[in-house]
């Protein structure tokens, strides 16, 4: 496939280099250049990954080049004290649609630190780890799916992109018991027979 990378930082980097050596043609460009050719170059998916606060005004101007693309964003909406940028107003992912209406936006990639993208493969006690996907478009979403799988990793389906929004706010959730704690945030979620309430 053909991705095109917005942004030149860590996520970009380690998306990329992995999607390159399952054998992705991967374009990648930056503030200093590129951004458009990026854009133009990934006909079958486009990677957003700026911070947050770029991410509105960077998607408007890509507008056109953006037209019918695949645009997942990774992006994470977490300020001050680990809270969401986005509080009492539409997801960051719903923002990112608005700006560019005819792209199909998948949210993905965006509750791990950067360097657990470049474990190859991702693999926990034997588990490979498993990546939410939010999005209304079925052929984008099988689009991400296989970039899912060729990481490695496992796609899950958390809905459409109106629940995008709790993606973010899982992550912000998970950053603080991370970061903020020093906590084991695995520990918060029971294992499935019990948390389905099905274990007797």
């Amino acid at each position: 496939m053909r991705v095109g990378i917005l942004g030149t930082g860590g996520m970009a980097d380690a998306l990329g280099t992995r999607w390159r050596r399952a054998g992705h043609e991967v374009v990648t460009g930056g503030r200093s250049g590129g951004l458009r050719e990026a854009a133009e170059a990934g006909t079958d998916a486009v990677l957003l990954a700026v911070p947050y606060e770029a991410v509105v005004e960077l998607v408007g101007g890509l507008e056109e080049a953006l037209r019918g693309r695949v645009l997942i964003d990774c992006t994470n909406p977490v300020g001050p004290d680990f809270g969401l940028l986005t509080a009492g107003g539409p997801a960051a992912a719903e923002r990112v649609a608005a700006a560019a209406p005819t792209a199909h936006v998948v949210k993905a990639f965006n509750l791990c630190h950067v360097d657990v993208w470049r474990l190859n493969p991702p693999v926990f006690d034997g588990r490979p780890l498993a990546v939410p996907l939010c999005g209304d478009d079925e052929a984008a979403l099988s689009v991400v799916r296989r970039l899912v799988r060729d990481l490695g990793c496992e796609p899950l389906n958390a809905g459409g992109l109106d629940r995008a929004g709790l993606l973010e706010a899982t992550a912000a959730l998970l950053i603080r018991l991370w970061l903020g704690e020093g906590a084991d945030a695995q520990a918060i979620a029971p294992p499935l027979a019990y948390a389905a309430g099905r274990y007797t």
